[in-house]
């Protein structure tokens, strides 16, 4: 769930982080301008009258505090605009009468940190405390040091002349440095005072010595708890990614004041975070209740809805924010990559465009224009935004985005496609064309550092781009097949949070499953294929590979690729597709069906662990285990045994068919961690040479045997052969899915090919998955082949196969280039939904 963290809201300038009752108002230019204008500060003292009425530093901070909702966590300049808004009033028409007059108005009402007994000492003050206001931070230090030769100790001036240093800039460490000396002074002076806790805390934030402004925060709120400091603190536990702490703060903060539409975006936040999508969607309509115009709130509804994989919904919440701003970048970059994972990608580009108009050099936006460009076969405009986000280097030090890393790898892919758009699919083969080391470092998301790297061949000018095909234009049967298809691979969808429908997908896995069940009938007939420039027997690896190709190019920014065609250096260390469970409080939700199933079988191993290597334990063990409901009740159990109080891995086995008696390796469950929410909870399973070689030896044996029975069925269609060439099928895909041979999509794949070999058998599935089933999973944490077969079975409600997909025109002959299977994937078919789909 992963795209960038949301950002909160933005706000009014910081007020706030001043405690000054004045708007910033100077931009740099002319802060300077009116330095030079007027003369030394000190000829600026004049008597005033006595002050008036008093307020404690604590109250004017809260006081003022309450009138902005922006970050504590930044030192802003002010947004006024010289040429603005009248309500802005330019630094430049300030006088010396007017600041006189705004500084005698603040030391009668002392509404300045730390005002003394003394009127003339008060005027002092109140004259620098304006200046900082305006932005005259230099002159206000100035104003500062003359009063601290004369009373070294005098608190207000040491507390301001710190805010004035961290004013000017944090991005200047001597200001920092500077800042925070002295506001540690006034600590040692007055150490009964939150708001110096907080201010420190402010300024310590941002130079990342987070601890040090947690513990400052802590303490302000052990002196004066209050509603803005549990916010404060809660953001910081945030950005420390302790969302379940920083959970605890907004809550507190909003049982003192109900009324924070920030502190419950936040709050909606750490839920959002720890996966928690239908308590975030809660928290950001009560965030909405509060302030109906509240921007990042509708984007992070729409965000949530997103990973729940409601489309609608997403789609409705991004709409309102920008209906409130058409230029807020961010909503525009969510809701452009959601449309391209739903399969939308005329819509995405239209948002990624837009952003880069207000943006130009957002690299995600750039890098999913470019994306987008190439998926619908538009290479030229696809590399030119390829080639400006490869423009962006990183400078040294920092860390390249992940756009950065990836973009040189779709580049080159991008060009390979190009190249091979009109070259016949059964001529070429991308795992044999494309170099070892580029496809192990693009499947593993690797910095594009590869040795004698030669790059693919630029553009070819006489290949042209893909052109859009109406649906119209197709003949009436290939418009049945195109709706055939997208109804076929709608059956593939999951039905659980993480998963968004992807209509791009369905349209290239129901055409998968169709030239699947036309490739296998035609191989039970004893008709051979033409695969990778051979005319030969179909393996069953030609089989998956037709759901490969159609994977590969629904979405050509996943490297979906056999891992078996990897390097030998490669395969000797393994290949590892990893899925964290928990890690620390984030939990994958899309996985949250399986915890109960992997944690029994965790108990079950632990038993036979203790009971071989600590037999006198065991009844202890036994009975902390009955105490075990979920992962975290795991760590006491951990502590029983020195070898794994760090935490420990549990292998499971996936038994073999062929041989009685024989066990492969599965997959392997980690769990390591010392605390709740210091936990990671993992699942990967590692695809070396040996174990892809004993799973093929079990895939090849069933094959062998499929294709057998296949050929008998298809003379003589008994219910007996019928049943049991569907067992043959969910077998063969059992192991593969345990095997997980690709670097992406397995899941669907196998899918794909289950539905159409089942099709050529005669049967068909009807029944969707259910909901919060993962059919990979299912394999995964079955006990066996048949075990598999009858979950898959009972959801899949197989029935016999409508006659009329036997006219359906060959997929394969119809799309037989890469152009062609990018025109059926472009075009629009949304009056299907309108035709009667072939399901009988």
């Amino acid at each position: 769930m992963r795209s960038g963290k949301m950002a909160p809201a933005g706000g009014c300038g910081s007020v706030r982080g001043l405690w000054v009752p004045l708007a910033v108002l100077a931009l740099a230019q002319a802060a300077l301008a009116l330095t030079e204008q007027y003369p030394a500060l000190s000829l600026l003292k004049q008597r005033q009258g006595p002050a008036g009425g008093c307020a404690s530093a604590g109250e004017w901070a809260e006081q003022y505090s309450a009138e902005s909702d922006s970050s504590f966590l930044h030192f802003r300049e002010s947004d006024c605009d010289i040429g603005g808004s009248s309500s802005c009033e330019s630094v430049l028409s300030l006088n010396t009468e007017k600041i006189l007059s705004q500084a005698k108005l603040l030391a009668e009402q002392k509404r300045f940190p730390f005002a003394t007994d003394n009127d003339n000492t008060n005027e002092e003050l109140a004259i620098a405390y304006v200046l900082i206001g305006n932005g005259l931070y230099d002159e206000a230090i100035r104003h500062f040091s003359t009063m601290l030769q004369e009373e070294p100790e005098l608190v207000s001036a040491i507390y301001g002349r710190g805010i004035a240093y961290g004013k000017k800039g944090l991005h200047d460490m001597k200001n920092a440095e500077l800042a925070l000396f002295e506001l540690s002074r006034v600590i040692s002076l007055e150490p009964d005072h939150p708001e110096v806790f907080e201010q420190r805390a402010e300024i310590l934030s941002p130079l990342g010595r987070i601890s040090e402004a947690l513990s400052d925060l802590t303490k302000a709120i052990q002196l004066q708890p209050s509603a803005r400091l549990y916010r404060h603190r809660g953001t910081l536990y945030f950005i420390s990614e302790d969302y379940a702490i920083a959970h605890e703060d907004f809550q507190r903060s909003l049982e003192l004041n109900k009324n924070q539409p920030i502190a419950m975006l936040y709050k909606g936040l750490t839920f959002f975070h720890r996966g928690l999508l239908k308590e975030a969607i809660e928290s950001f309509k009560e965030a909405l209740k509060q302030k109906a115009d509240f921007i990042d709130a509708y984007k992070s509804l729409g965000q949530a809805y997103r990973e729940l994989g409601n489309f609608d919904a997403a789609t409705e919440s991004f709409q309102k924010a920008l209906l409130l701003n058409q230029n807020h970048v961010q909503t525009l970059q969510l809701k452009g990559m959601m449309l391209y994972h739903h399969g939308s990608l005329d819509e995405a580009l239209k948002n990624f465009k837009r952003c880069l108009q207000l943006e130009p050099y957002n690299e995600v936006c750039q890098y999913m224009k470019g994306l987008s460009h190439v998926a619908m076969g538009q290479f030229y405009e696809g590399i030119k935004a390829q080639t400006k986000v490869m423009l962006n280097d990183p400078l040294p030090g920092q860390k390249a985005t992940p756009e950065y890393l990836k973009v040189k790898y779709l580049r080159e892919y991008s060009r390979y496609l190009h190249a091979h758009l009109d070259t016949p699919l059964t001529e070429y083969n991308v795992d044999i064309d494309l170099p070892g080391n580029f496809k192990d470092h693009w499947a593993k998301n690797l910095p594009f550092l590869i040795e004698n790297y030669e790059e693919q061949p630029g553009l070819q000018p006489h290949i042209k781009d893909v052109l859009f095909q109406n649906f119209e234009s197709y003949k009436p049967d290939v418009q049945e097949l195109i709706c055939v298809a997208d109804h076929l691979g709608s059956m593939m969808q999951y039905e659980t949070p993480g998963f968004l429908p992807n209509k791009r997908i369905h349209r290239a896995m129901g055409l998968a499953t169709l030239e699947v069940m036309q490739a296998v009938q035609r191989t039970w007939a004893n008709s051979k294929v033409r695969m990778n420039g051979k005319t030969r027997l179909m393996q069953w690896r030609d089989m998956f590979d037709i759901a490969v190709k159609w994977r590969r190019i629904a979405d050509p920014d996943q490297p979906v690729l056999w891992l078996d065609q990897m390097p030998a250096r490669s395969l000797s260390r393994g290949f590892n597709n990893h899925i964290n469970l928990i890690r620390g409080q984030v939990i994958n939700m899309r996985y949250l069906e399986y915890f109960e199933k992997i944690l029994h079988f965790i108990k079950d191993r632990i038993l036979v662990y203790h009971g071989a290597n600590n037999p006198k334990g065991l009844l202890e063990v036994r009975e902390a285990l009955e105490k075990v409901h979920k992962v975290e009740d795991l760590l006491p159990i951990m502590k029983f045994n020195s070898k794994t109080r760090d935490g420990f891995t549990v292998n499971t086995k996936v038994p073999s068919l062929k041989d009685q008696g024989k066990e492969y390796d599965g997959f392997t469950i980690t769990i390591t961690g010392d605390k709740v929410g210091n936990i990671l909870f993992s699942v990967e399973t590692q695809t070396t040479e040996e174990r892809t070689q004993l799973y093929h030896a079990e895939i090849d044996a069933l094959y062998k045997d499929l294709t057998a029975k296949g050929k008998i069925l298809i003379l003589s269609a008994e219910l007996g052969e019928v049943d049991a060439v569907c067992n043959l099928i969910l077998s063969l895909v059992y192991y593969f899915y345990n095997l997980m041979p690709l670097s992406r999509g397995s899941s669907v794949i196998a899918y794909s090919v289950i539905m159409g070999a089942l099709m050529a058998s005669g049967k068909e599935v009807s029944g969707k998955i259910p909901k919060g089933k993962l059919v990979d999973f299912e394999a995964m944490t079955a006990p066996g082949s048949e075990a598999f077969s009858k979950i898959a079975r009972s959801w899949m409600n197989l029935k016999s196969i409508s006659p009329s997909y036997k006219s359906l025109p060959s997929v394969s002959e119809t799309f037989p280039t890469l152009r062609t299977m990018i025109e059926v994937l472009n075009t629009d078919s949304s009056h299907c939904l309108k035709k009667t789909i072939v399901v009988v």
